[in-house]
């Protein structure tokens, strides 16, 4: 999948990546400010979650729950680890083999201790309110 859209179409967006994706192991790729974090807080909000989302950057990962207590997804943001070792201490794979939606930014950070079955999404930011996607499902 490869489409044009306006931050307005979030939604859209949202309800067409999780009806095309074959995997709940989402890398998201894109510069800073591409809106990666904006993308996967409406994916989050669609697969019904009512948790504040945001950038779980200083943290590294932020835990989503459905209204019934229900853990939903983790989203990490790789972007301040140094190296893997660093993802390897803090139990990585037990999060990456769970049952759970997986939305990563910055997985190039963690590159080879992704497992193979995930999707990866491309963000690239084509002015102002405009981005175009693509999966690589």
């Amino acid at each position: 999948m490869k489409k044009e859209y306006n931050i307005t179409e979030l939604k859209q967006i949202a309800e067409a990546i999780i009806k095309t994706v074959g995997s709940k192991k989402i890398c998201f790729h894109g510069d800073m400010g591409a809106g990666k974090t904006t993308l996967i807080k409406e994916l989050v909000k669609q697969l019904g979650c009512t948790d504040d989302v945001n950038s779980p950057t200083f943290g590294i990962v932020n835990e989503y729950h459905l209204p019934d207590g229900s853990l939903l997804a983790y989203h990490f943001d790789f972007y301040r680890l140094n190296d893997e070792t660093e993802a390897l201490d803090f139990g990585i794979e037990d999060y990456l083999y769970s049952d759970s939606w997986v939305l990563m930014e910055w997985p190039e950070k963690i590159n080879s201790l992704l497992p193979d079955n995930i999707c990866n999404i491309y963000i690239e930011i084509l002015d102002e309110h405009n981005r175009q996607i693509t999966l690589d499902l």
